[in-house]
């Protein structure tokens, strides 16, 4: 942790801001949007992500990987592969900088980590979400829980 605080410390100006903010723009704006739009249309219905659903329902994930159909999950999965590797490690740098420029020099500096924290969550959700995905028609029911605990 402390190499990633040393370099956090290092970059955190405000041109790796706007950087990583113009980066978290295009992945929300344009990437995922268009992932989502994609899947819903392979799906022939509107059924949303996992990722994104807030509440503990594993049985719900459970239905939604039911529903994507063949060519849904398939896409979901590459993207899960791909662009949600990518993903976490934009956001994870873009609240580590603000948290740096804003607690650089006081006693709550080490805080710019915990995008980090979260970064690690998002890659168990991501795993388990692939493994649904992968699994099915036979998808484990602990996995959708865990699936459900890393969001």
């Amino acid at each position: 942790m402390k190499t990633l605080s040393t370099l956090l410390s290092r970059i955190a100006t405000w041109k790796t801001l706007l950087l990583f903010l113009a980066l978290y723009i295009v992945f929300v704006g344009f990437i995922l949007k268009n992932a989502e739009a994609k899947i819903n249309a392979l799906a022939g219905q509107t059924i949303g992500i996992i990722d994104l659903k807030m509440d503990f329902n594993p049985q719900r994930t459970l239905d939604m990987v039911a529903a994507y159909g063949d060519a849904a999950r398939a896409y979901y999965a590459m993207v899960e592969m791909t662009a949600d590797v990518a993903y976490p490690i934009v956001y994870a740098f873009l609240l580590g900088i603000i948290l740096t420029l804003l607690f650089r020099n006081t006693k709550y500096a080490r805080v710019h980590v915990l995008p980090f924290l979260v970064l690690l969550f998002d890659y168990a959700e991501n795993i388990n979400i692939v493994y649904l995905l992968k699994t099915f028609p036979s998808p484990s029911m602990a996995a959708a829980t865990l699936c459900e605990v890393f969001k």
